[in-house]
């Protein structure tokens, strides 16, 4: 086993053990690191593959504005340093189900094709202005379509978070009033708290 053979095994576990972090974790914050953590090994996986191009682009669309978007939506919620509910058995089985199919499918393509063992060393070099023309072709093998779909799903995500942030109290919920400064006989006087719906009707 070579240096470079070494340095994959070590990328890759990296990658598996971050992601195995990031959905088991309790902490949803700590959940988004975790995620961060294992795409920017992906993105070393690239760097190692030697496609300095795609390794950039993973972490600027990946590791700079998906997983960016998806912490400032934590920071945006309520509870955002609290713990996850822990998944209903059902779920759980599921999730395990869903893991195993995958294992096997993945399995199956690589024992049915296999991967012949490359007997050059020229490195995989594409011009970037091939990758360019290529993503904003609009003939057969372009990929302008998915190039704006991904750009839509950000946008979908960006306005989730907002959606999450605008979130308003549960209907009926009373909200506490800060106690007045004290009164001349040396006592406080304290407001009762109002339900929402009559606040609201006071405001308009």
């Amino acid at each position: 086993m070579d240096a470079s053979q070494i340095i994959f095994y070590l990328i890759s576990a990296f990658v598996l053990g971050t992601a195995v972090l990031a959905v088991t974790t309790q902490k949803i914050f700590r959940s988004a690191i975790w995620l961060l953590f294992s795409l920017v090994g992906v993105a070393g996986l690239y760097f190692w593959m030697q496609v300095e191009f795609v390794a950039a682009v993973q972490i600027i669309v990946y590791v700079g504005g998906v997983v960016v978007l998806i912490i400032f939506s934590i920071f945006l919620t309520q509870q955002s340093g609290g713990e996850m509910p822990r998944p209903p058995l059902q779920r759980t089985l599921f999730s395990i189900l869903a893991v195993l199919f995958g294992f096997v499918f993945s399995y199956r393509i690589i024992a049915e094709h296999g991967f012949p063992t490359a007997t050059s060393a020229k490195p995989f070099v594409v011009p970037v202005a091939a990758i360019g023309e290529q993503m904003l072709d609009t003939k057969k093998y372009g990929f302008v379509l998915p190039f704006e779909v991904v750009s839509m799903l950000l946008l979908a995500a960006m306005i989730g978070c907002i959606v999450i942030a605008m979130r308003s109290a549960p209907k009926g919920k009373t909200i506490e009033k800060p106690a007045l400064p004290a009164s001349a006989n040396g006592g406080t006087i304290k407001q009762v708290a109002e339900p929402q719906e009559t606040m609201e009707e006071k405001t308009t």
